[in-house]
């Protein structure tokens, strides 16, 4: 009697010969269609959003669903209309936004919003630490979300794309209010950044040799003004120098030094990155007072907590502040002054993702597979996978690639 249900040979006869048939296994990826939301950012304090109309119609065409709070991107001059063109959904309750597989968010969450997350839902925002607290983590934990900061997420270069993209506008930024302060425009001592012939140019001191220093130098020195560095790496000035290409008055960090330079400074550009065992203030409340009446201090570092002494953090809507006849500009979010270009910036960066993640079939493919993105992530279904978050807020941590291995 003939089986009905003969099994498939692993064998194939050409010839009359016997060979081994080759196995076949399955290794295509199934794709996936995302629910991405974008929730309004408080915008007296983010005027940045997260996807710009052109990403949101590539989103849409790979077969995505995009739904966007109501006026969401009126900060950044994206109106609804140019975003519903393009194929996203306009909602004007939040709960709805918040009803997404993943949630793109320039800022943080506040605590209210944190209450409106489920559970395996996946966040994508800044971290902005120094500002946290234990209780916006354990509200995360709770929540069994999967946290990614943008801060932290690195591309194949092993580079951060959006920090350093941050990084290159608000150097760029500052030196231009700096010379917005110092005109009669904004009550300033009418002195132009910058120099012409005739006339002694404006002097520029920046702290750090980074990313924002560097194109803080670079602005500066397009204008003409008189450029000091400061830096407590040799290496990192040595690097600056290269990458501009001119000489440059830089210094490695000393007290006595640096406050003879700001005798004469116009401006100071704080733009050193902060670290946890270095120095608390770069720059003391004595060093500024020494700086000339009417100059300008434009403190990046503030989203760090600061590197001046004497700045404190403040938002767009109040940015400034006079002590000792210094101005202080200290905002931890210079970027959302020129919003158009920075959300820009970041929506080139979350664009392939999204794209690379849906083609991956979710993010857990996507992390096997993206060790860059993995490192951006600080919360993985409710376990806090950053050991520096954990010890910082006495929270136990693990190490994410562990979960990775279930893959």
């Amino acid at each position: 009697m003939t089986p009905t249900n003969k099994p498939e040979s692993r064998y194939s006869f050409p010839n009359g010969g016997l060979l081994p048939r080759e196995e076949t296994l399955e290794v295509a990826k199934k794709p996936k269609n995302l629910s991405i939301g974008l929730p309004m950012d408080d915008q007296n304090q983010e005027s940045r959003v997260c996807l710009t109309p052109e990403a949101v119609e590539i989103l849409v065409n790979h077969g995505h669903e995009v739904r966007i709070e109501n006026n969401a991107g009126k900060a950044s001059n994206y109106s609804n209309t140019d975003y519903s063109e393009k194929g996203a959904q306009i909602m004007d309750k939040k709960e709805e936004i918040f009803a997404s597989d993943i949630l793109l968010k320039i800022a943080p969450p506040s605590l209210q919003e944190l209450k409106l997350l489920k559970p395996h839902q996946i966040l994508f925002s800044s971290l902005h630490l120094n500002s946290q607290n234990k209780e916006f983590m354990q509200e995360l934990i709770t929540r069994k979300v999967t946290a990614i900061a943008f801060e932290k997420i690195k591309d194949e270069n092993n580079s951060y794309p959006v920090t350093s993209s941050m990084s290159a506008i608000a150097g760029n930024t500052a030196v231009l209010i700096a010379a917005e302060y110092l005109s009669n425009l904004r009550g300033g001592k009418g002195v132009m950044l910058g120099g012409i012939t005739g006339i002694t140019p404006t002097e520029v001191v920046i702290l750090g040799a980074g990313t924002a220093a560097e194109y803080a130098v670079r602005a500066a020195m397009g204008l003409g003004a008189f450029v000091k560095v400061f830096d407590q790496s040799v290496p990192r000035l040595r690097r600056l120098q290269n990458n501009v290409g001119i000489r440059l008055h830089t210094s490695v960090f000393h007290p006595r030094v640096i406050k003879n330079a700001l005798k004469s400074a116009d401006v100071l550009i704080g733009a050193i990155h902060m670290i946890e065992k270095g120095p608390r203030y770069y720059i003391t409340e004595d060093m500024v007072k020494v700086m000339k009446k009417g100059s300008v201090i434009v403190d990046i570092s503030i989203d760090q907590g600061g590197c001046v002494e004497t700045s404190e953090c403040r938002n767009q809507h109040d940015p400034v502040f006079t002590r000792h006849g210094v101005v202080h500009y200290c905002v931890p979010n210079i970027p959302s002054s020129v919003a158009r270009t920075a959300s820009i910036a970041v929506s080139n960066v979350l664009l392939p993702i999204l794209i690379e993640m849906g083609e991956a079939g979710g993010l857990n493919k996507k992390l096997k597979d993206d060790k860059g993105l993995r490192h951006g992530v600080y919360v993985y279904n409710g376990i806090l996978t950053n050991e520096f978050i954990g010890k910082l807020f006495d929270l136990p941590s693990k190490d994410i690639d562990l979960f990775m291995a279930a893959f």
